[in-house]
């Protein structure tokens, strides 16, 4: 299927303040690898750390002293925490939308994240950072994988996102310099056929389509680095 502009109807658009930056024409995709998968239906907590805690088995990526890079002064190092907690027998995801006034991503859905300091390791600046960005008490998370790493497409960064397990809904004081919202959602509904959508985009000066994953939501548009890594993190709790 052949798209001149959006991909679902006008009606059905996220009311979002984000620029998604959609080429004249793309395709359709197909659909996730979880699409067939009833994991999501009945999700504790405790069969999410099971997953990540085989991915840190075979991957051997996680490091309780440090973990994860060092950044290197003048690289675009930045890591994320995905933090993920359970109530009323859902996980749920905790994301940020960005502040409208920042310089780049403004209005964006995010995870909790930034750049790290030059020798610092990025399992420490995925926590720091959400301290500093939504009041997240880096003793109460029990960081639990590193997931593989993303490119942001503006600004080239790598991130390194950590997935961290809360005992409970946490009690949050958002930056609002950084931080215009804070949202949680299920992982059931972000596997929901009707939320997910993939696109394959071919950009200017691109070699070939680009896969672009896309979550909608009733305000806001997840995509980019952070629909990324939310597709890799719903695969491997559906162990596709």
């Amino acid at each position: 299927m052949i798209g001149a502009g959006p991909a679902v109807p006008e009606e059905a658009q996220p009311r979002t303040r984000q620029i998604i930056p959609r080429p004249a024409r793309y395709r359709r995709g197909g659909p996730p690898p979880w699409a067939s998968s009833r994991v999501f239906d009945q999700l504790r907590l405790a069969e999410v750390r099971d997953a990540l805690g085989e991915l840190s088995a075979d991957r051997g990526e996680l490091s309780r002293d440090a973990g994860g890079v060092v950044r290197a002064p003048g690289s675009l190092d930045a890591a994320v925490l995905v933090p993920l907690f359970e109530e009323a027998g859902e996980v749920r995801v905790v994301l940020t939308r960005r502040a409208a006034d920042l310089h780049r991503h403004r209005s964006e859905v995010a995870f909790p994240g930034g750049m790290i300091d030059p020798g610092e390791h990025a399992r420490h600046a995925a926590l720091r950072e959400a301290h500093e960005e939504i009041g997240l008490d880096p003793l109460a998370v029990e960081v639990l994988a590193e997931l593989p790493a993303t490119r942001t497409s503006s600004s080239a960064s790598r991130i390194t996102p950590y997935v961290g397990a809360l005992s409970e809904r946490p009690l949050l004081a958002p930056n609002a310099a950084e931080v215009e919202r804070v949202l949680d959602v299920t992982l059931r509904h972000l596997a929901d056929g009707g939320v997910y959508r993939q696109e394959l985009w071919r950009l200017p000066g691109g070699n070939g389509e680009q896969r672009m994953d896309l979550f909608e939501l009733e305000e806001d548009t997840i995509w980019g680095a952070t629909a990324r890594i939310l597709f890799n993190l719903l695969s491997v709790i559906s162990g596709k």
